[in-house]
């Protein structure tokens, strides 16, 4: 995908084989950062609309969002049931064990006291706030939501969370003539919007 988005960016390989290569990457890569969050996927959707702003096929955006937002479904529904297989077994899980590592107890408490207040809606915000997914998952899977629950507050919460890392995408291309300059103005807002709030929790604890 990387590749398929730089060369496409660059213009140097065919729009169809840019689509050919880009989507199924795309839906892969996703689902991967789903499961193991080491993925930037907001960059990735964001660099694919770049891309899809510049191409000449009508249906470009419309692809890069629906295969974005089914990805991420898809990913957030075999993460949670992995957990849930975690929270049922005697000894737990790998997958439980890096849920509870992803999710620290501050975040975890606040996950916990929305998810009480709010249910399941707290699932349509949790992918749009930065760190905020894991914890949410955390929390729904302490309170032994059901897996047919948490999806139908998973699934607006990804579609809203496609749409969002679209339109930055949209934007940074829509700012330039040449693809590549939208790419990186895209990867390094989806990144700061991604880790400042990491980097200012950890200001704060030093400075205290």
């Amino acid at each position: 995908m990387i590749l398929a988005l730089s060369f496409g960016a660059l213009g140097v390989t065919p729009e169809s084989t840019q689509q050919a290569v880009g989507y199924p990457s795309l839906f892969l890569l996703i689902v991967l950062g789903a499961l193991v969050p080491v993925v930037p996927t907001g960059a990735l959707v964001s660099s694919a609309a770049v891309v899809a702003v510049h191409q000449t096929a009508p249906l470009s955006l419309l692809m890069v969002f629906g295969v974005s937002a089914l990805a991420a479904f898809l990913g957030d529904i075999a993460l949670y049931w992995l957990g849930r297989r975690g929270m049922r077994s005697k000894n737990g899980s790998r997958w439980l064990a890096a849920i509870r590592d992803r999710a620290p107890e501050d975040r975890l408490a606040q996950a916990q006291a929305k998810l009480a207040d709010h249910g399941v809606l707290v699932l349509v915000l949790s992918r749009l706030v930065p760190a905020g997914r894991i914890p949410v998952m955390l929390a729904c899977l302490m309170a032994k939501m059901p897996l047919r629950e948490f999806a139908r507050g998973d699934a607006p919460a990804c579609l809203a969370w496609a749409l969002t890392y679209q339109l930055i995408g949209i934007l940074g291309g829509s700012l330039f003539k040449e693809p590549w300059e939208g790419v990186v103005v895209a990867v390094a807002l989806t990144v700061l919007i991604s880790a400042g709030p990491a980097v200012w929790r950890k200001v704060r604890r030093t400075a205290s």
